[in-house]
């Protein structure tokens, strides 16, 4: 049996706490999502921050929870799965966000989907560092514009932007063990 996995996504309020977590259950070389969850953490959100207007969305009720008891209820949704690792796009900022998620390995899709090395969708012409990695354009809605999804606009809610990532791995069609551990 293929490893399960989670891809978490995070919106943050004005003041950089998380108000929103979205997190998809998968498998490797699968990648497509078995089961999905959607928190958003009360008193973050009543901060209010840039993304607000996207914490609901149509066909999914979240869970409505304080800080404490939303990563109790994520901890134990992952650990539900077998869960041990998380993938997110630019990791490094959601891992610093949740420091309560220490315990499980963190990798970072960003590290595969922004270097020409990795991503065969990057365009030859495309300005990148001397690294591979593109010198911008390398957001979540640009790389799967590479992978021909003209029109796809980023709706910016932890969930829809968790399912984006997902399928951004699907495209890359790497497996999970390629992705660096922070």
């Amino acid at each position: 049996m293929a490893e399960r996995f989670a891809v978490i996504d995070t919106e943050t309020n004005w003041k950089n706490v998380v108000m929103s977590v979205g997190i998809v259950i998968a498998e490797d070389e699968q990648f497509v999502a078995l089961d999905n969850t959607y928190i958003i953490i009360e008193e973050a959100a009543k901060v209010g921050g840039m993304y607000s207007y996207a914490l609901n969305i149509k066909g999914k009720t979240p869970q409505m929870l304080d800080r404490k008891s939303a990563v109790n209820a994520i901890k134990d949704y992952l650990n539900s799965f077998g869960i041990k690792s998380i993938f997110a796009y630019n990791a490094s900022f959601d891992a610093r966000v949740l420091p309560e998620l220490k315990e499980y390995s963190w990798h970072d899709i960003l590290k595969l989907a922004a270097y020409k090395q990795h991503n065969p969708k990057i365009p030859p012409e495309a300005p990148c560092c001397s690294t591979g990695r593109l010198k911008s354009g390398y957001r979540v809605e640009n790389i799967l514009h590479m992978f021909g999804e003209a029109g796809y606009e980023e709706f910016h809610n932890a969930l829809t932007d968790a399912v984006d990532e997902l399928r951004i791995m699907r495209y890359l069609k790497y497996g999970i063990e390629k992705y660096p551990v922070l």
